[in-house]
């Protein structure tokens, strides 16, 4: 019988949704404007992500992909955004071992986009040229992390 109820959950479909995307939290900052408006515009970008993922419910799981944008000219901040894009997908019959995975590289896959689209309109109300963001790998990212993770589970043992 539990033999049976193995091959069922191994032979179920895999199902993934999108459920809502949206913005959970947007934050723009021109610190030194007007006088930024005033220099030659050759800015320095640095930016930083992080990825949150939240089980709502069974099935059910919310996705936040934060990035922090900081643009410098010189030594002065041009402009500071902030987006933690947001996700709810419904994921089922995932097996445990590509669950970590999922959540890490797919759904940033799918939410990288509407930050990116949210950045540059903001970047632009702002006053500011036109910042469209290169794609993330985040395969790769993930990859890159599990190995720093497997390097310090060595060094602490």
């Amino acid at each position: 019988m539990a033999k049976e109820n193995r091959n069922e959950e191994q032979n179920a479909e895999i199902q993934f949704s999108v459920q809502k995307v949206y913005v959970k939290d947007l934050s723009f900052e021109t610190p030194n404007s007007p006088e930024v408006f005033k220099m030659e515009w050759k800015p320095v970008v640095d930016m930083h992500m992080t990825n949150e993922a939240n089980k709502i419910e069974d099935n059910l799981y919310e996705i936040v992909l934060s990035v922090t944008l900081t643009v410098k000219i010189n030594d002065k901040t041009a402009y500071l955004v902030e987006v933690n894009q947001a996700g709810i997908f419904f994921i089922n019959n995932i097996p445990e071992d590509i669950m970590d995975r999922t959540l890490a590289t797919v759904c940033p896959n799918i939410l990288f986009p509407f930050a990116r689209e949210t950045i540059s309109d903001i970047v632009t109300r702002g006053g500011f040229p036109q910042l469209l963001l290169a794609p993330v790998n985040f395969d790769a990212l993930y990859v890159q992390q599990q190995q720093q993770a497997a390097e310090q589970e060595k060094t602490t043992h």
